[in-house]
């Protein structure tokens, strides 16, 4: 609902620095509402800043660079879109990995250039359908990138009620970990192969997509 609400700024933090960096954002935005999502849990160890840093406002970060595959997170998902990114550069696609950082403003820049340099885009968010992902097709169709044969496939959390439980078997029952964007990957990309391959090879069984 937020992101529909003209001028409003929504963050996402990937981790508890870019929470601290986002924490200082907000209180510099002075002209404007904004919002920032972190879920519950505990951080994943990154080294903290002494003191958080204004972001600049609908900037995201690339953090590994690609040809082939691109995967645009936004929130604490990003840890298991680098695993995702590292096993797919195993099996030989280069894969880019982005911290979208805003939901709203986007970075349309950025995304352009991930739809020009790239034969799929994948989005991976904590939200249910409608959000994030969705505002990035809105802008890729409204700006013509989904003319040329670009693949692109929206990862979010499923229309089902998923049982309290710890963070990490949620977002499993949700098929949002490394295991199910390198399968949403291979599938999109025709390699089936490769993803059975992968299931003989786990010492336990890939979750299925949703």
């Amino acid at each position: 609902y937020l992101a529909c609400l003209p001028g409003f700024v929504v963050m996402a933090a990937a981790d508890e620095a870019e929470l601290k960096h986002m924490v200082a954002t907000a209180v510099a935005i002075d002209d404007r509402p904004s919002s920032l999502r972190y879920p519950r849990g505990e951080g994943i160890g990154v080294e903290m800043p002494a003191i958080g840093t204004p972001l600049e406002i609908g900037k995201g970060r690339i953090l590994r660079e690609g040809s082939k595959v691109a995967i645009l997170s936004l929130g604490t998902r990003l840890p298991e879109a680098m695993k995702a990114a590292e096993q797919l550069g195993a099996l030989g696609l280069s894969t880019t990995v982005v911290d979208a950082r805003f939901a709203k403003p986007l970075d349309e820049d950025l995304i352009a250039r991930l739809a020009r340099e790239h034969e799929l885009l994948i989005t991976v968010e904590e939200g249910s359908i409608g959000g994030f992902g969705s505002h990035v097709l809105d802008f890729l169709a409204r700006s013509g990138a989904l003319d040329y044969g670009l693949k692109v496939r929206p990862m979010a959390l499923p229309d089902i009620f998923i049982d309290q439980d710890k963070p990490e078997k949620m977002y499993d029952i949700a098929g949002l970990n490394a295991a199910q964007i390198v399968e949403t990957a291979l599938s999109v990309l025709g390699l089936e192969r490769q993803i059975a391959d992968l299931r003989q090879l786990s010492p336990q069984p890939l979750p299925k997509l949703v």
